[in-house]
């Protein structure tokens, strides 16, 4: 497992850095104002629907039916039930388009509906939002070629194709003055990129070896069951996406702003989150599914286990970081150009907040695998709807009742988050397929150490580091953040060894 996650966690950190790159254009270019928050709107909409569509519903449906298929059938008939699937995707996607392509005004008046408010900012949002939804499409398809080469435990593909886009809209965000605002140069990025995925993954299968056929959609025994095992699924990525789509509707009544600092803030945030809990996740489900079809509950009790650690292991030092010195990353990282001292303030912020969450985002997705490789979607979907029933009620409480703004919103997902986990490892308990074994209970202690140790050492060295970088004619900012993250990199190392955490990163499958 261990060299899988490797390959994902690698690929996953290129897509991040590169995204980081888009990122600093993306602030440079927009700011924090009216077209930074239309943008995001037109942004997050196909983000939303991939992720309730696409990504965590359908892969959490299918990974484990098109292993299980190929286990006892072959792999052929796994390939004929992809294509089966891929005929519908293809005919329900395009439906979809052309439907939100239509509505979209009435669409962007519903998720921000502040906007209307102000007639120029809605329009933008419209016009931008009907480029990128047709993102969706692409990553539709992308999506179940991913979960394909991934059940087949070739990663690499899917977990690079994030990168073309973030390139693309690099690309389009160095000559925005081409285009009509820098977010309809954003905007043709996605879309660009969405294409050139298509395009990897499409390459990729079929290198593989994996040639889907399509045809007209038929109902067949296979296509039932999975929709069967999907349905909750998409109950369930539903839910989480109500809580986002929540932060706009909210965030679009807030002043501007609001929304693009909830978006870096989230983009740092996204950064552990991304590599190790993402990677992790999609390691794990194919690793416990297969496990399980070979009758090994106790090898799939351990690589939970074991991604519970490193999960612990890489993530709990980012959050003592985004909690000890969030202004130092957000100016160091963005402070420049349209993006300026209040804007990095503002995000900083709610960067604080986003990192109370980060350990339970992460665990998260190490939970939910231990039921869908059981064919169960339908238990996550309950933890799922209680964590946003929590999530909502926070938000409009913390926003609307006591006037915190966009530092609200994050607390409001952070509490969800934090229930979700805690329903997980309920109903996991309950069902008897949580295992805690000797070795995490040891190291985790130690870990949870470790991080303090190293929020510790930043806190009290942070105004030194300052005046280091200061003395430098130039790059105070750049200079100090990169102090830190020297700092950080010794000091955790350091206590690793003295702890005996090494092992940790030592697993061999």
């Amino acid at each position: 497992m261990l060299r899988s996650l490797i390959s994902v966690s690698s690929f996953t950190l290129l897509s991040r850095v590169t995204g980081l790159l888009r990122d600093f254009l993306m602030a440079y270019a927009m700011g924090a104002g009216a077209i930074s928050d239309a943008f995001q709107v037109a942004w997050r909409l196909p983000n939303n629907f991939r992720s309730i569509f696409a990504e965590g519903a359908f892969n959490a449906a299918f990974i484990p039916l098109y292993t299980g298929k190929k286990t006892r059938e072959g792999r052929d008939a796994a390939i004929i039930f992809a294509g089966d699937l891929m005929s519908w995707q293809v005919v329900i996607q395009l439906a979809l388009l052309l439907v939100a392509f239509l509505a979209m005004p009435w669409v962007i008046r519903v998720i921000a509906p502040g906007f209307s408010e102000r007639p120029e900012q809605l329009a933008l949002a419209t016009n931008l939002t009907r480029i990128t939804f047709a993102y969706l499409f692409c990553v539709a398809i992308v999506s179940q070629f991913g979960a394909m080469l991934n059940a087949e435990q070739r990663f690499t593909a899917a977990a690079s194709s994030p990168i073309l886009t973030n390139l693309t809209m690099t690309a389009m965000l160095a000559v925005y003055w081409m285009f009509p605002t820098a977010g309809h140069a954003a905007a043709f990025g996605v879309l660009v990129g969405g294409l050139c995925e298509l395009t990897l993954l499409f390459v990729a299968s079929r290198r593989a070896g994996m040639r889907v056929k399509l045809s007209w959609p038929r109902a067949t025994g296979d296509v039932g069951n999975f929709l069967r095992i999907l349905g909750p699924a998409v109950v369930g990525s539903a839910s989480v996406q109500l809580g986002l789509f929540a932060d706009v509707i909210i965030a679009s009544f807030l002043p501007q702003g609001s929304l693009t600092a909830l978006y870096f803030a989230d983009r740092i945030n996204q950064l552990p989150i991304g590599v190790v809990g993402v990677a992790l996740g999609t390691v794990l489900l194919p690793e416990m599914s297969r496990r399980l079809a070979a009758n090994e509950p106790v090898a799939a009790a351990t690589a939970h286990n074991r991604a519970v650690e490193l999960g612990l292991f890489l993530t709990l030092p980012c959050a003592a970081l985004f909690l000890t010195v969030p202004q130092e990353i957000m100016r160091g990282l963005f402070q420049r150009g349209a993006f300026n001292f209040e804007a990095a303030e503002a995000a900083a912020t709610v960067l604080t907040a986003y990192a109370m969450g980060l350990p339970a985002f992460i665990l998260v997705r190490t939970f939910t695998p231990l039921f869908y490789a059981r064919n169960d979607t339908a238990t996550p979907v309950r933890a799922t709807m209680i964590a946003v029933v929590v999530n909502v009620a926070v938000k409009v409480a913390l926003v609307l009742g006591v006037g915190l703004g966009a530092v609200g919103l994050a607390l409001g997902t952070v509490t969800a988050s934090w229930v979700n986990l805690g329903c997980l490892a309920f109903f996991a308990h309950r069902r008897d397929i949580l295992f805690v074994g000797e070795r995490l209970k040891e190291f985790g202690p130690r870990i949870v150490a470790a991080a303090l140790a190293l929020g510790v050492a930043v806190y009290i060295s942070n105004a030194t580091l300052a005046e280091l970088a200061n003395e430098l004619p130039r790059y105070h900012k750049e200079a100090h953040l990169l102090l830190i993250a020297l700092l950080s990199a010794a000091v955790y190392g350091a206590v690793t060894l003295l702890l005996g955490l090494r092992s940790v990163l030592s697993i061999r499958d």
